[in-house]
């Protein structure tokens, strides 16, 4: 069985991208906090844009916790051009309050800051757990991606991305960089601003002892998590041949591989169940599983690697 699976706790819902109005979002961060507690999450990492214009924020949220809702500190990192030529947008769950502003007055790179991978691992080396934000509507090339080496996951889901600019997919990267040995897990977030419907779409369910910060975050680093738009993950168990995944009602069970390895099983109310895999899939470095319910919404796992 996966280790997700299998690590003690139980597990824990929460959303690990989303902005106030310290940054430019339209809440305080005391009203999306109580919002997103409202609305059934355990936890949530606010993560105010990091750049001059707002002051670099890492927005304090610890005021909010109560006994069952907790709150993780982070930013969304920007420094340094893409391919494009735009600025990085990189998250960091777990930042320390004193983590050094990188030279960014404002949403355009400038000459001489620090670039997006050298901001990226001073994010890891200061204790954060670091992902990269909206592939798709970034227009991240490969090689943007491969030299984010100190990324721990890439966001397979955003939810404002796919509302406001129907960008929100991270599918195609995050395979390419599996394909080539990058041992990376998938989110998926909201990126809620509050300015549109963009807000409780697309969260991960973390197994942990607790839900504190000192137990959610050491869970998310080790990668004891999926992604989830509505459906439920409650075991995926792999035996050489075949994967068997328990999981909420669904319609359909995926399981992924290199290249252009996958296989499926459809059926209606599916709550157990062994999907056989063909050749291209037993010979894969590494397996993930995508299930969907009726109502068009999908769970991803983390790669099982072999």
């Amino acid at each position: 069985m996966i280790d997700t699976f299998t690590a003690p706790g139980r597990f824990w819902r929460g959303n690990l991208h989303c902005h106030s109005d310290r940054s430019d979002g339209a809440l305080s961060p005391k009203e999306v906090c109580r919002r997103y507690a409202a609305e059934g999450y355990d936890f949530l990492a606010l993560t105010d844009h990091f750049v001059g214009r707002y002051g670099y924020p890492i927005t304090d949220t610890a005021q909010f916790r109560t006994e069952h809702f907790t709150t993780l500190p982070g930013a969304e990192l920007h420094s340094g051009a893409l391919e494009n030529g735009e600025l990085w947008h990189i998250l960091a769950v777990g930042l320390p309050a004193d983590f050094a502003p990188s030279h960014s007055p404002d949403f355009k790179p400038v000459a001489g800051q620090e670039t997006g991978p050298d901001l990226a691992a001073r994010a890891v080396a200061a204790g954060a757990f670091v992902a990269i934000a909206h592939p798709h509507w970034s227009g991240l090339s490969l090689a943007d991606a491969r030299s984010l080496a100190a990324a721990h996951a890439v966001e397979i889901y955003n939810h404002g991305c796919a509302i406001g600019a129907d960008r929100g997919d991270g599918a195609v990267l995050a395979d390419l960089l599996l394909t080539e040995g990058r041992r990376l897990g998938l989110i998926a977030t909201d990126d809620a601003h509050f300015t549109e419907p963009d807000h409780f779409g697309g969260w991960v369910m973390v197994k942990a002892a607790e839900n504190t910060p000192e137990a959610l975050l050491p869970a998310l680093k080790a990668g004891h998590f999926y992604a989830s738009q509505g459906p439920d993950f409650r075991a995926i168990r792999f035996d050489g041949t075949a994967v068997e995944v328990d999981s909420s009602a669904v319609v359909s069970v995926i399981v992924q591989g290199q290249a252009s390895a996958t296989v499926a099983r459809h059926g209606a109310s599916m709550t157990r169940t062994r999907v056989s895999l063909d050749a291209r899939l037993t010979a894969s470095p590494w397996l993930r599983v995508t299930v969907i319910d009726a109502a068009g919404r999908r769970a991803w796992s983390n790669p099982l690697w072999r």
